[in-house]
């Protein structure tokens, strides 16, 4: 020892602190990786899907869809002639108007649900299309319910499951791609009236609608 200079740590042998912990515990001293709010950090984005695979999902979302209309056309291909037989309210439309209506609302359906595909994929987004493919399924049987078998009570009830299986799609939509579940709200409305209008022509209609 140099006389009339003070010991350093290192020459006595003390380890400095702060250095020893950080190469004992790195993790306790590693700056953690920011988590966006709303954002799972296990969640990963999908690849980027290639244009030619964006426009095949495309058009396989817009079959399914119209697929359920091809279930629901079936049923209602006789359907003229029976609205025109019923009793209905003043504020009915035309029955040559739901044709073009449910056209545009079953293509704005597949966009939605192919919106919601490529932004998470259909293992990341499987619970919103999953209920939007529910959903579908509940569309075409209220055809059959009022139009083939004409059960006018069993068709207001599930008009009603209807609407609440949409509303679910909608809420599902919303945490994947928000124009997807706006694109929706079309639908919700119109389902919405024809619920109304359902109830109306089934109480209008006791004998032909039992």
């Amino acid at each position: 020892m140099v006389p009339g200079r003070r010991p350093t740590r290192a020459s006595t042998g003390a380890p400095n602190s702060v250095a020893s912990l950080a190469v004992q515990f790195p993790s306790r001293f590693a700056r953690r990786r920011p988590v966006m709010p709303g954002v799972r950090p296990h969640m990963t984005r999908p690849p980027t899907l290639s244009t030619s695979s964006q426009a095949i999902g495309l058009l396989v979302w817009l079959l399914v869809a119209f697929a359920a209309a091809a279930v629901g056309g079936f049923a209602s291909a006789s359907a003229s002639e029976f609205y025109r037989d019923l009793v209905r309210p003043s504020w009915a439309p035309p029955g040559w108007l739901f044709g073009p209506v449910w056209s545009v609302l079953y293509a704005l359906m597949g966009v939605a649900a192919w919106l919601v595909w490529r932004a998470r994929g259909f293992g990341g987004a499987r619970n919103a299309l999953l209920v939007f493919v529910v959903q579908l399924a509940a569309n075409a049987l209220w055809t059959w319910l009022f139009f083939v078998w004409r059960q006018g009570g069993l068709a207001f009830a599930e008009i009603l499951l209807l609407l609440v299986l949409i509303l679910a799609t909608i809420v599902l939509f919303w945490r994947v791609n928000r124009l997807a579940a706006v694109l929706l709200f079309p639908y919700l409305l119109w389902v919405s009236f024809a619920s109304a209008l359902t109830l109306s022509t089934w109480r209008l209609n006791p004998g032909l609608l039992g």
